[in-house]
């Protein structure tokens, strides 16, 4: 694949803190990718970002569908969101972003940053949204945005859709593998490793299915339980960080330390927070047979080649949660309307249908679902680019 397209380095005048944004391709001139917040934020991280947004929208293209992919873009901001300082320079990076959320960059909340959040720092700097790049591209755009505003205004038992449909399409992928392998959901165990957004979600749709989550972790430690956490429980004890008051621990919950998730006995492990998680030691303690990346860039690609080679599978982040990224854009262009359950069924059976398709292209090709996704949008990028062109 080419070099990014564009790279943007921003000094913030009152801190000294950087900011970046990549755009890795354009279509129809317009990118499509996320803003994070984190401290130890780098440009390299952003571009790798960056170019798997450009993959997502790719292996999410139907030439049937109405909603039509978009290049791949990501934003990072080098800095702690629960530095009291952070919302200001949120402000600030966007305000000098400005130009490009207004032509050719959509974006909304990643690691760091909730959607609401992101909302109110886009309100301040005169912006109307934080994805008006793509409203030209609309049929309707006020009946689009209607539509969007509604879905997101939908709850379901206690959290946001928005927040949900990506934790759902992490578990479809999860239990799509399963049923490839023959293995039943009673009795399979998951791990999961951040309790945020993507996390929570996922481990309420894989205890919901009936696999039996056994420890998460956040930033606090690890809860562990063999015979299974109340998910519920946790989900609703956790503050905007996506991190557990003990409290609402039960008598069998035990608190362990940070990194025991690598090595708890588990089926499933959803590494579901920060990128660069399972490096070449970590790897060592993990005894799952499926890593399933529900954060961007979790495993190391040194860690990855280890893990393969002992029989371990990593179901790549570039499919595994893709579906946040692309309920937005079925939603906005009209392939669904507001409405949870409809949500959960394109979610469903888009996310299935692409993860069976990795599988049966990576056994063909007898190479890892990583190589089979690459392939998989490889072939599609240049059909998306002769049909819809980089800058039209």
């Amino acid at each position: 694949m080419t070099a990014p397209l564009m790279s943007v380095t921003w000094t913030d005048h009152l801190t000294g803190r950087q900011g970046f944004l990549v755009v890795d391709r354009l279509v129809r001139g317009v990118s499509s990718g996320g803003l994070r917040m984190r401290a130890g934020c780098t440009l390299d991280e952003v571009a790798g970002l960056a170019r798997g947004m450009t993959m997502k929208e790719a292996l999410h293209y139907n030439p049937e569908g109405r909603y039509v992919p978009l290049g791949g873009a990501k934003g990072g901001i080098d800095c702690d969101p629960r530095d009291p300082g952070a919302y200001e320079l949120l402000v600030r990076y966007l305000r000098a972003m400005k130009p490009y959320v207004e032509s050719f960059w959509t974006t909304g909340e990643d690691l760091g940053l909730t959607q609401d959040l992101v909302d109110r720092a886009v309100a301040e700097t005169g912006l109307v949204s934080s994805v008006q790049a793509v409203y030209p591209l609309l049929d309707d755009e006020t009946a689009a945005r209607r539509r969007l505003t509604d879905a997101f205004a939908i709850e379901v038992d206690g959290i946001g859709l928005d927040e949900l449909v990506g934790g759902c399409g992490v578990a479809e992928s999860a239990l799509a593998a399963l049923d490839r392998a023959g293995v039943p959901y009673t009795g399979t165990r998951v791990t999961v490793q951040g309790l945020g957004t993507m996390g929570g979600a996922t481990a309420r749709f894989l205890a919901r299915a009936g696999l039996t989550v056994v420890a998460v972790a956040d930033i606090k430690g690890t809860i562990a339980n063999p015979a299974g956490l109340d998910v519920e429980a946790l989900l609703a004890a956790r503050d905007g960080y996506g991190t557990v008051d003990r409290a609402a621990l039960r008598p069998g919950d035990r608190e362990l330390p940070g990194d025991a998730w690598l090595s708890a006995e588990a089926e499933l492990l959803v590494p579901a927070a920060v990128s660069y998680a399972i490096d070449t030691t970590d790897q060592e303690r993990i005894t799952a047979r499926w890593i399933v990346e529900a954060a961007n860039m979790p495993v190391l690609p040194e860690a990855e080649e280890l893990l393969t080679a002992r029989g371990v599978t990593v179901l790549p982040d570039v499919v595994v949660n893709s579906a946040t990224n692309a309920w937005w854009w079925w939603t906005l262009f009209g392939d669904i309307g507001p409405d949870a359950e409809e949500a959960f069924a394109h979610t469903r059976r888009s996310m299935r249908a692409l993860t069976e398709q990795m599988l049966v292209r990576a056994e063909a090709d007898g190479t890892t679902p990583r190589a089979a996704a690459h392939a998989i949008a490889a072939d599609r990028l240049p059909v998306i680019a002769e049909r819809f062109g980089w800058y039209r």
